[in-house]
C-alpha cells in the first residue's frame, strides 16, 4: 500500500498473523530479530509485508527497536502501528511490548473482517485510555490513519482538543444521530452544524455512560454492537510464585510444630528457631505482648 491508503484484506490478514506470531515466539524467549527472519519466510509473498519485516529485522539490528523501523516504512505501517509500537518501546514505559503486538494484532483482524470507522475509532481510543498511552500524540496518529474518511479524521483533531474538558462519552453522544433526534424533539427545526458519525445505537449507550468511567462505555459498546476489545494484560498466576508460598507456609508450621515439642519436652530454646512469618513483623527487642 502506498501512503495514505488503507491496506487491502490480505495484507491485514497478513499483519495480524505477523503480530500474533511474533508476540508468540518473543513470548516463548526466541530471539526478536530470529523471529522477524523466520517470519518474514512465512507470510504471504502476495503481499509486500516480506520485504516490510526483512527491513525490521535489518532496523532492529542496527537501533535495537521496531520503532524507527515502522516509523521508516510510512507506506506500509500506519500513524497508530508506529505510535504504539514506540510507546511500548519508550525508557520506563509500563506499556509491555508483547501486549502492544496484541493491540495491534486485534485492530488488523478487526480491519480484515467487516470494519466500520466508528468501531475502530472507539477501539483506537480505549487502546490510549486503558495503556495510558497519551491522548495527544495518540489523537495526531488517529488523525491520519488512512482507514478513516477525512470527517472521521477531523473528529480525531476535535477529539484532542476537547479530551480531557469533555468526557468521551458526551463528545459520542454530541455526535450521533441520537442527539439529533434529541434535540428535535425540542426543536423540528434542529440542524447539527457537524453531521453525525455515530448511530442512534451507539448515542443512546453513550447518553447513559455520561458521568461514568469511560471503560464502561466501551465494554458496553462490545457487549451491544460487536465493537473489537482491546486485550487487557493477563492477571498473574505464576505457579512458580504459588509454589512458593507454599514451601513458604510448610516451613513456618514445621517451625511451630517443632517449637511446641520443644516446650512439651521443657527443652525449648528460642535461638534455635528462625521467626516463623506470623511473628516476622516483631522486633527481638519488642515487649512481649501483655
Amino acid at each position: 500500500m502506498t501512503a495514505g491508503t488503507p491496506p487491502d484484506r490480505d495484507e491485514c490478514i497478513e499483519q495480524a498473523y505477523f503480530f500474533r506470531t511474533l508476540r508468540e515466539r518473543v513470548q516463548s524467549e526466541n530471539a526478536a530479530q530470529d523471529a522477524l527472519t523466520a517470519i518474514a519466510e512465512e507470510v504471504l509473498t502476495t503481499t509486500r509485508l516480506p520485504m516490510a519485516i526483512q527491513f525490521l529485522a535489518s532496523e532492529l539490528r542496527h537501533t535495537g527497536q521496531l520503532a524507527t523501523g515502522f516509523a521508516k516504512l510510512p507506506h506500509y505501517f500506519t500513524p497508530f502501528q508506529r505510535f504504539v509500537i514506540r510507546q511500548s518501546e519508550l525508557d520506563k514505559s509500563k506499556f509491555p511490548f508483547l501486549i502492544a503486538l496484541q493491540v495491534l494484532e486485534r485492530e488488523a483482524t478487526y480491519k480484515s473482517a467487516t470494519p466500520t470507522p466508528a468501531g475502530l475509532f472507539v477501539y483506537q481510543i480505549e487502546a490510549i485510555t486503558r495503556n495510558r498511552l497519551g491522548y495527544t500524540d495518540g489523537l495526531v496518529a488517529m488523525s491520519e490513519e488512512p482507514f478513516f474518511p477525512a470527517d472521521w479524521r477531523e473528529n480525531a483533531n476535535i477529539t484532542r482538543r476537547q479530551i480531557g474538558i469533555v468526557e468521551f462519552a458526551e463528545l459520542v453522544y454530541l455526535r450521533s444521530e441520537q442527539y439529533v433526534v434529541d434535540r428535535r424533539r425540542e426543536n423540528p427545526e434542529y440542524s447539527p452544524s457537524l453531521s453525525p458519525l455515530f448511530g442512534e445505537k451507539e448515542g443512546r449507550i453513550a447518553k447513559a455512560s455520561r458521568g461514568r468511567d469511560p471503560l464502561f462505555l466501551f465494554a458496553a459498546l462490545q457487549r451491544q454492537l460487536g465493537y473489537p476489545e482491546v486485550p487487557k494484560p493477563a492477571k498473574k498466576d505464576d505457579a512458580g510464585v504459588k509454589l512458593e508460598l507454599l514451601e513458604r507456609k510448610v516451613r513456618d508450621m514445621d517451625t511451630r510444630l517443632r517449637i511446641l515439642e520443644a516446650e512439651t519436652r521443657g527443652t525449648f530454646d528460642p535461638t534455635q528457631f528462625g521467626k516463623p512469618d506470623m511473628f516476622r513483623d516483631i522486633k527481638d527487642d519488642d515487649p512481649p505482648p501483655a
